[in-house]
């Protein structure tokens, strides 16, 4: 019974290693997103995509 169970206990072992590896790249994305989101807003071209959303949204509702 003992020489079943070894295999799939080193099988978790190196499964461990690819959870981890997987939170890295998907830190490492989530970081580059907010990066490129942060940069695309504060500048000229967030705010005229602010106004324009924002514009569109008071026309929808009939205020603007």
């Amino acid at each position: 019974m003992s020489l079943s169970t070894t295999p799939l206990r080193s099988r978790r072992r190196e499964e461990r290693g690819i959870t981890t590896a997987e939170y890295a790249v998907g830190t490492a994305a989530g970081a580059g997103l907010a990066g490129l989101l942060f940069k695309l807003l504060t500048g000229g071209f967030g705010d005229k995509l602010l106004k324009t959303l924002f514009d569109h949204v008071l026309a929808l509702l009939g205020i603007g």
